[in-house]
């Protein structure tokens, strides 16, 4: 099933990468949003989800401008917007637009309808205040991010009880490209967040440099060492299997496969691999990490960003760890500000996927120079760098700087008009994650990647990520930020 993001039968040659449609996409969302700080308001219609328990009242439109809208209203301009945007996107990347549009329609009905439910008051609600409001007297207090949890199992459904309607979605199940742009989106919201906190800000960003240390020079090797040593695998299977279980997951099994020429098939198996265990990461390390460390919440948040190995797994792990461990800490009446967990597995994730270019040419000339060698001598290139490196990232750098600029040079009175606009452009990053969520849940057929042969495979990944991956991810995150705290709310 991964084939579907690492190739596609396509209606023609793509015109863009999944990677610059990425940057193309979320830099629009975000220009849309500082049109509304400059007071032109361009994103107002979108359509935002309240924890609810009267159904009525469950959406309605991000700014009071376009009330008029009605949820009902807001939902259906959101969607069509969506589908207009990403059907434009598909014919760039040389998909089959025809195919795309009816699949992207009940992808987002599926993921939006899971969002709602997980917005349902019963399943939200924390604190005892907001259980008064609602008249409760218990609730499962996921927050309405369990919304992200709905929509993974009910892709997950869907792709092992009706594989055919699985492979019929699969044009618009797209789950790198979605996470990428809301990664994008994600740099403006970091860093009008961070604005307020840059002694914060400043140390998440040192500290996340640990990851690269600890990706590259701990996790590659040991696990290359144990897939060669232990299990016997070549080194085409075991260079982009230690990628895959150390760094970044697709990408980087993709990235290392391309580095050392290995035949597609390998990129494909392990890039399945990862997905079906990311699947199993975002289901449990959350709810571990607010059980365990609800009081050392960024140890938490670069934990998961060291521990899972998707970008999409990773980023919407992170979001949900926020909004659980952020919601026990109310409970006990510690308020702290949200998203700061999700930033630091975002900064975390960020600087592993920043170097993947890095570390692609790395291999690309080692194995050119030393491993295969060809026949004429034919030497690695420098260019390899830009080829492998994830474009996104420059995106995320761009909203990133931009919305740190603004907010530093935004007075008193205009600092909260920034924040309402970016708060705007975040309402399309929380729908990009729930597309990211069932999109995964669909690709994650356990008994065909199974007779895919991924049984050995699946032994080298276990025995890595859980004897060793996760301990040493959470050892080197306590190190570098035990003691560290979200700034507290007001």
């Amino acid at each position: 099933m991964t084939e579907a993001i690492l190739s596609r039968t396509t209606a023609s040659q793509p015109s863009l990468t999944e990677d610059w449609l990425a940057v193309v996409l979320g830099l629009l969302v975000f220009a849309l949003a500082v049109g509304s700080f400059l007071g032109v308001d361009l994103l107002g219609w979108a359509v935002t989800t309240s924890v609810w328990t009267d159904f009525s009242k469950a959406l309605a439109p991000a700014a009071k401008a376009y009330s008029s809208l009605g949820g009902a209203g807001a939902l259906a301009v959101t969607f069509f917007a969506l589908l207009t945007v990403l059907s434009v996107g598909a014919v760039a990347l040389g998909a089959d637009v025809k195919k795309f549009i009816p699949a992207f329609a009940v992808v987002f009905a599926l993921s939006y309808a899971s969002w709602i439910l997980g917005s349902y008051a019963s399943l939200a609600v924390v604190t005892p205040a907001d259980q008064a409001k609602f008249g409760l007297s218990w609730s499962l207090k996921l927050t309405n991010e369990g919304g992200f949890l709905i929509a993974l199992v009910a892709g997950l459904i869907i792709a092992n009880f009706f594989p055919r309607f699985a492979d019929w979605l699969k044009e618009a199940i797209r789950p790198e490209l979605y996470i990428k742009i809301a990664i994008v989106i994600l740099g403006a919201f970091i860093a009008v967040t961070a604005a307020g906190k840059l002694t914060l800000a400043s140390s998440l960003l040192l500290r996340g440099l640990a990851a690269i240390v600890e990706a590259y020079l701990i996790y590659w090797s040991v696990v290359y060492f144990v897939a060669r040593k232990y299990f016997g695998f070549s080194r085409e299977w075991a260079a982009p299997l230690a990628s895959g279980i150390s760094i970044c997951g697709v990408a980087a099994a993709i990235s290392t496969g391309g580095a050392i020429r290995a035949r597609p098939q390998v990129a494909v198996l392990v890039s399945s691999l990862v997905v079906v265990f990311a699947v199993i990461e975002v289901l449990v390390l959350p709810f571990v990490a607010q059980i365990f460390l609800s009081h050392e919440p960024l140890v938490a948040a670069a934990w998961l960003g060291l521990a899972v190995k998707t970008d999409g797994a990773a980023v919407a792990a992170g979001g949900i760890t926020d909004a659980l461990i952020v919601a026990k800490n109310a409970a006990e009446g510690i308020n702290y500000q949200p998203g700061w967990i999700l930033a630091t597995t975002a900064t975390v994730k960020v600087f592993i996927d920043v170097f993947i270019g890095v570390w692609a040419f790395i291999l690309a000339y080692v194995w050119t120079n030393h491993v295969n060698v060809a026949a004429g001598g034919e030497k690695a290139k420098i260019s390899e760098i830009w080829q492998r490196f994830p474009k996104f990232i420059l995106g995320f750098i761009a909203t990133f700087a931009i919305g740190l600029t603004l907010a530093l040079h935004s007075d008193a009175q205009s600092l909260p008009r920034l924040t309402a606009a970016i708060g705007q452009a975040n309402v399309f990053r929380v729908i990009f994650f729930i597309l990211t969520f069932f999109s995964i849940g669909v690709l994650s057929n356990f008994r065909k990647l199974w007779e895919d042969g991924l049984g050995k495979l699946a032994a080298v990944y276990f025995v890595s990520l859980f004897g060793f991956v996760i301990w040493v991810g959470l050892l080197i995150s306590w190190l570098f930020f035990s003691g560290v705290k979200p700034p507290l709310v007001g």
